[in-house]
């Protein structure tokens, strides 16, 4: 359930034209379009239409239904069109609005840039994984901490099968992680001592790759996917925000890093120097 107020309700409403019952301009299949790809939600399914089947009662759902992470992305999409050619709306509402979307957002991982890697891999599987994380640091922390464990898995064990690189069925997280690294020459050994910050830049890539070890070991303590006592102790969603943001923060520049390399010429990944 999103945490927009009344007052924001009344300004989005206004901005968008929704007492015609309408969303701005769009069609019934060009406004799902928008709602599947930018949140990945069917906003037309049965559970949006309790006020009605219009567009405008069926976002109205929306916001009460979904959380602030979704709401607030589509939002903001939806604000962009009324800032440019043809609608440009007026500036003062549009301005607003863009800050009602953006405090919807405030404080959540970005995890933008990761759903631009998922299309770019056309990685279906990526692509769900992102959402559920997303949907779940509010409302289940540990399904988030477990999701983003797994994001780490799925990450290294694409780049590693682009790279001909096999890999044990059900591989031990730290091990993955190394492989990943060492195809990418980004190990501390990989580090030569006489480049500047030579010591600053290895102790960086250590950490990095040590989120997806404590990550492991948080999803097993907090984390869906082991069975726990009845009582056991649970995290909270800052906690959540913080697995979800160090394991987003760890994929970005692996994938980034990866296609890096490997829009060079393969004669030349192997004896390039190292770049950090």
């Amino acid at each position: 359930m999103s945490t927009l107020e009344f007052r924001e309700k009344r300004k989005l409403e206004a901005l968008f034209g929704m007492s015609s019952g309408y969303v701005l301009n769009y069609s019934d299949r060009t406004f799902g379009n928008l709602v599947a790809d930018v949140a990945g939600i069917d906003i037309h399914a049965e559970e949006y239409c309790s006020k009605g089947t219009s567009k405008a009662n069926k976002f109205r759902v929306f916001w009460e239904k979904e959380s602030d992470t979704s709401v607030g992305k589509v939002l903001l999409e939806l604000v962009r069109e009324c800032k440019a050619p043809p609608l440009s709306k007026d500036i003062p509402l549009v301005e607003e609005c863009d800050a009602i979307a953006n405090r919807l957002l405030a404080g959540e991982p970005n995890l933008i840039d990761l759903a631009k890697i998922a299309a770019q891999f056309d990685a279906d599987y990526l692509r769900q994984q992102i959402i559920r994380m997303e949907e779940a640091v509010e409302s289940d922390p540990a399904l988030a901490i477990g999701t983003a464990k797994e994001l780490i898995e799925t990450c290294c064990k694409t780049i590693l099968e682009q790279r001909g690189e096999s890999f044990a069925k059900d591989p031990d997280m730290p091990e993955l992680t190394k492989a990943v690294f060492r195809q990418l020459k980004m190990t501390r050994d990989d580090v030569p001592d006489a480049i500047e910050g030579a010591e600053a830049i290895k102790r960086v890539l250590s950490n990095l790759g040590a989120v997806s070890n404590e990550l492991a070991r948080l999803r097993n303590l907090y984390g869906t996917g082991h069975g726990k006592l009845a009582d056991a102790p649970g995290l909270s969603s800052r906690h959540a925000k913080l697995a979800v943001g160090s394991a987003a923060t760890l994929v970005r520049f692996l994938f980034e890093s990866h296609t890096e390399q490997m829009s060079s010429e393969m004669s030349q990944v192997s004896s390039r120097p190292f770049r950090f």
